[in-house]
């Protein structure tokens, strides 16, 4: 493992952490990139290699595919649009996109804290235990070639609109990556702007995020990074496909944000602190549902106990071949990036990849608990 720090560190600050760092590893991953910033300081660490077979370290500078956390930068917008009065969270989404013919009831609100009952195109929602049908294969070997494939975000709604939602409008939860596709939908048709352009201006240049692109059908990663892979079977062999290079579009507005460990603990550092929302959009992106003490969502971000007393605010993601994880303690005061490429474990086998999933979950409440709060 290798690390770097901007402030002193009294000794063993880090043991659990860096045994979790390599928990993970030891768990499937390929390469993982942890940075820290607490009251002893910044301190960034890498664990595994950026490329199977080969010995060079994660780049401390990498970039990654964020996947769900992109759904923090998109509720942002549409809190700012909301503080400056181009609309209300409780207006019906159907007034802004007609073209769908979305159930009258559904609100701006209901999509940020996927409680729209929408079914998710992506197809991973196991409310029921049962798998779901997505609009990609299941498959290893169709699976990879499909992730060359370009789609629109209309084709991506239209997919889960011709499925039955999984119940009426605010009576469950459930989470669905529609919701986001068409809160990006959302955002272009107020603004008459892409929303990638909104992301950038209202969020990537005010804060000075020089690593976070939004590639829409762009297949690399620009600048420094690791490569995530694919574990399968065909024809009863085992596969590993390296799958870098895909087109983010199947996520778009859900999950398609490239960004680095720095740029997320600055975004999370400055959407809680008041320098990113004015106060009622704070407000809003702060108030969880249900209240404590059950866990929550909020717009944009989830609320998680990860040990008594050890509370985070944040959010998940993962797309092919990259999971994300940033968190930060309510006040702000304490924040977490884990990025982490996958390996060799096969996705399409659901009982390898729980284990590799509740290991990766451990590693992350290790890392978490062992963040240094203000005395």
């Amino acid at each position: 493992m290798n690390d770097t720090q901007s402030a002193p560190l009294h000794s063993g600050a880090r043991t659990a952490l860096t045994r979790a760092m390599d928990d993970m590893v030891a768990a499937g991953a390929t390469g993982v990139l942890v940075r820290v910033h607490d009251r002893l300081g910044v301190w960034t660490a890498t664990a595994g290699v950026a490329r199977r077979g080969r010995p060079d370290p994660v780049p401390e500078d990498a970039r990654f595919r964020i996947g769900s956390v992109t759904k923090t930068f998109v509720a942002a917008v549409v809190l700012l649009l909301m503080a400056e009065g181009e609309l209300d969270l409780d207006d019906p989404v159907d007034r802004y996109l007609p073209r769908f013919g979305l159930d009258g009831r559904i609100t701006i609100r209901m999509l940020l804290t996927h409680v729209s009952g929408l079914y998710s195109y992506s197809g991973e929602n196991e409310r029921d235990t049962k798998a779901q049908t997505g609009l990609f294969a299941t498959s290893g070997d169709l699976y990879v070639r499909q992730l060359a494939t370009s789609y629109t975000p209309d084709e991506l709604v239209r997919f889960a609109l011709d499925r039955p939602a999984y119940f009426a409008p605010a009576e469950g939860f459930a989470y669905s990556n529609t919701n986001y596709v068409l809160a990006g939908l959302l955002i272009e048709e107020i603004t008459g702007e892409p929303y990638a352009q909104q992301v950038d201006r209202r969020i990537v240049q005010p804060l000075g995020l020089a690593d976070t692109t939004v590639p829409g059908c762009g297949m690399a990663i620009p600048g420094p990074h690791a490569h995530g892979y694919l574990g399968y079977r065909h024809d009863g062999r085992p596969m590993v496909a390296d799958v870098t290079h895909s087109n983010p579009s199947w996520y778009g507005a859900s999950g398609e944000i490239i960004s680095s460990a720095r740029d997320l603990d600055v975004f999370l550092a400055a959407l809680l602190d008041g320098r990113l929302l004015p106060p009622p959009a704070l407000a809003e992106v702060t108030s969880f549902i249900p209240p404590p003490p059950s866990p929550g969502v909020s717009p944009g971000l989830f609320r998680r106990e990860f040990a008594p007393g050890r509370t985070g605010i944040g959010h998940f993601g993962s797309v092919p071949g990259y999971l994300c994880n940033a968190y930060s303690t309510a006040d702000g005061a304490a924040r977490l990036v884990v990025s982490a490429t996958k390996g060799a474990v096969d996705r399409f086998d659901p009982a390898a990849f729980s284990v590799f999933l509740t290991a990766m979950d451990r590693a992350l409440v290790a890392c978490f608990t062992s963040l240094a709060l203000p005395s």
